[in-house]
């Protein structure tokens, strides 16, 4: 079910490098991981033609009124998903996407957003389905971005066509409901399943966020689910935790990657994050369940576990 992932190779450089021009694209990412960018070094890296930025942000408007000089806006509902079918988008689309935003083969993709980089995670997930070699997230996305009182413009970048080459969808990111997270729920494979939902949409108290328009017709979560909800992976400024400390957060409660591991929320968007932790930085073998609760919570005849005994349409 799934493949094995590839190990980082090589020793990571300790420290950025701090003289002043164009940085190479393997200048010393956080965590001993090459997946995260500092701001200091994409500060550095505006504007190295190496180096690609991409924004995916939730909030409307926000793009428009300042951004990350020569970052290029891709919206997460329309660009990176079918708009038409529930699926990822797909990989002519995709390719039509990243190329028109100057992508090539030996570019660095660095995404961050809103949202402690929901969808910039997702957007990370979707590039490295798809095979571009280096993916990186920006370490407390926007936020901190804005708070450390770093520049932003509402100048509007274009580029030259890319040539970035898609490969076929990679599978083993991936899990599907037939093939991956029902033989976990009725006990038929082992596997580490990890809902980073709330607590309270884990027990079944909700069903979803408040304001949030997906919504499925049963609460619970998923039996055997593990409830390490996605907060727990950064710090109060949305940069990620130190890698001892993510691995502690998951050796805590029995994960120590030595299992495959799939995530799952609402609708994927905050389980990439989470599979962007365990597999970008820790190195872990996981799939992320693009279609999660809202798929799962509204199948038919499917094993759920509700510890509250929510009822959908009850008073």
């Amino acid at each position: 079910m799934f493949t094995s992932k590839k190990v980082f190779a090589g020793a990571v450089v300790a420290a950025l490098i701090s003289t002043v021009g164009i940085f190479p694209a393997e200048a010393a990412p956080k965590n001993q991981a090459r997946a995260v960018a500092q701001p200091d070094w994409l500060e550095q890296n505006l504007d190295n033609p190496k180096v690609r930025i991409i924004e995916v942000s939730t909030e409307p408007g926000i793009y428009e009124r300042g951004h990350i000089k020569n970052a290029v806006k891709f919206v997460w509902h329309t660009d990176l998903v079918d708009t038409v079918n529930r699926d990822i988008i797909n990989a002519k689309n995709f390719s039509k996407l990243v190329q028109k935003a100057g992508i090539s083969d030996d570019t660095t993709v660095v995404l961050y957003g809103d949202k402690n980089n929901w969808f910039a995670a997702w957007g990370a997930w979707i590039f490295n389905i798809y095979g571009q070699k280096d993916v990186r997230v920006l370490d407390g996305g926007r936020v901190k971005w804005e708070k450390d009182g770093r520049a932003l413009t509402t100048a509007v970048p274009t580029f030259a066509a890319g040539n970035f080459a898609v490969s076929k969808g990679d599978k083993s990111l991936r899990a599907t409901l037939i093939n991956d997270v029902l033989p976990i729920a009725k006990k038929r494979v082992k596997a580490d399943l990890i809902d980073i939902r709330s607590a309270d949409e884990y027990n079944g108290k909700v069903f979803a966020p408040a304001g949030f328009q997906e919504l499925a017709v049963r609460a619970g979560h998923i039996p055997g689910a593990i409830n390490v909800p996605w907060g727990l992976n950064v710090n109060s400024d949305g940069t990620f935790k130190t890698v001892a400390e993510l691995k502690k957060l998951y050796a805590d409660k029995g994960v120590d990657g030595k299992q495959n591991i799939i995530t799952y929320c609402r609708i994927g968007e905050r389980s990439s994050l989470t599979w962007f932790v365990l597999s970008e930085i820790l190195g872990y073998n996981v799939k992320n369940y693009d279609g999660s609760w809202t798929e799962y919570g509204n199948s038919v005849g499917v094993p759920i576990v509700n510890n509250a005994g929510t009822i959908w349409g009850a008073a």
